[in-house]
């Protein structure tokens, strides 16, 4: 049985990162600290990014008329990402171990007018972030330009890219790949995009392969690292299956071996934290869907069938919605027999990214190893390949 994919594009967070849980380093802290004028009234939250439990708030502070703010936190044991943070304004940071980075921007346009000292990474950054806005704002132009053909529209725009991509690799990544601004780089997208697309470019892989390697150097035991080992092994695969069919040598894709995933942790509709990693020992169909499309219902049909069919056999579906509406995902959920978890960032999920999801509704399969297998693009007999894991 296969099931029918549904092509609703969703963009991505334009900046998202895959991030790991904050480690303490013998009760040493770091320091942000600096000013946010214009904000009076408004809560300033420092969030750390994390690839276990989402977004965890490290701390908080409403600001008076002056805006000035101190936070501390647990020193990592590898570079970390964080973000200052009001309302939908956001300033992304990284904290190598117990720095002191001083932050001063004047809302509401804090997310690209802030001034940042004390940690060359967050000075990349900054400069990542601006270029990632401009590449952008001219590929919308060149859109909008109705002088121009399809085809000229997206060789231009495929251009723009490749100039980019060559500036980054050149600029930041290669020159330093084991610090935190070659890693952020990674994951910029255009759009609902990644920049760098492992999963469909040979020369794409081997950058995110250059920066795993480096942390493997300088941060043997960071999670981070074994992240990036793990999507650059999934698309050396992905490549390697295009290549031989375009050769027309198909290779049997479960001999490209693969292992683990790069975790999710969200509250169930029971309101449970719930994490992909917890199922080792089980076979996992990783879906992301949304439920308010009209295909939704057909396609929970579909996978009821499979869960009923193989659930006693060792077979769970851990299934993250994307939807917008909280309750309503709730409603929709309320009687299915299987994990169910909500992404409050929705359409802007770092997880869509981390699994370079560009569709809804995408499935993976996960082996009991809890490693990733193969993704919905690579199955042509869903039956045969869950009987062929369980």
């Amino acid at each position: 049985m296969n099931i029918k994919r549904i092509k609703h594009l969703i963009p991505a967070a334009a900046l998202s990162l895959a991030a790991l849980v904050v480690c303490s380093c013998g009760g040493q802290k770091f320091h942000v600290n600096g000013a946010i004028t214009e904000a009076r009234d408004s809560m300033l939250y420092l969030e750390n990014m994390s690839l276990s439990d989402g977004v965890v708030r490290i701390d908080s502070a409403r600001l008076d008329e002056s805006g000035v703010f101190a936070f501390t936190g647990d020193a990592p044991e590898a570079p970390e990402f964080y973000r200052l943070r009001i309302a939908g304004q956001m300033v992304n940071l990284s904290i190598d171990s117990t720095e002191t980075v001083t932050v001063k921007a004047s809302y509401p346009t804090m997310a690209t007018g802030y001034e940042v000292t004390g940690s060359e990474n967050c000075q990349k950054i900054k400069e990542l972030a601006l270029k990632q806005i401009d590449l952008t704002a001219r590929a919308m132009a060149v859109q909008r330009d109705t002088h121009l053909g399809m085809r000229a529209t997206a060789d231009s725009i495929d251009r723009m890219v490749e100039a980019y991509k060559d500036d980054v690799k050149r600029n930041f990544i290669f020159r330093e790949p084991m610090k935190a601004y070659a890693y952020f780089a990674l994951f910029q997208t255009l759009g609902n995009t990644l920049i760098f697309n492992p999963r469909q470019n040979k020369d794409d892989v081997k950058v995110f392969a250059a920066v795993a390697t480096s942390w493997d150097s300088y941060y043997p035991e960071a999670l981070r690292g074994k992240n990036l080992h793990n999507i650059a092994i999934e698309g050396m695969k992905n490549v390697r299956l295009v290549e031989s069919q375009l050769q027309g040598q198909p290779i049997d894709a479960s001999k490209v071996n693969m292992s683990n995933i790069i975790n999710i942790t969200l509250l169930d509709n029971k309101g449970q934290k719930r994490s992909l990693t917890d199922l080792k020992g089980q076979v996992v169909m990783l879906d992301f869907h949304l439920f308010a499309t009209r295909e939704s219902t057909e396609r929970i049909m579909l996978l009821r069938d499979i869960y009923n069919r193989y659930h006693a056999r060792g077979l769970e579906i851990y299934q993250v919605s994307v939807d917008p509406d909280e309750h309503f995902w709730k409603t929709q959920t309320a009687a299915l027999p299987w994990v169910s978890v909500w992404d409050a960032d929705g359409a802007n999920s770092k997880n869509l990214v981390n699994y370079n999801v560009q569709s809804v509704p995408t499935y993976f399969l996960i082996d009991r190893s809890n490693s990733l297998y193969k993704r919905d693009v690579q199955i042509k007999d869903l039956d045969a390949e869950i009987q062929k894991l369980l």
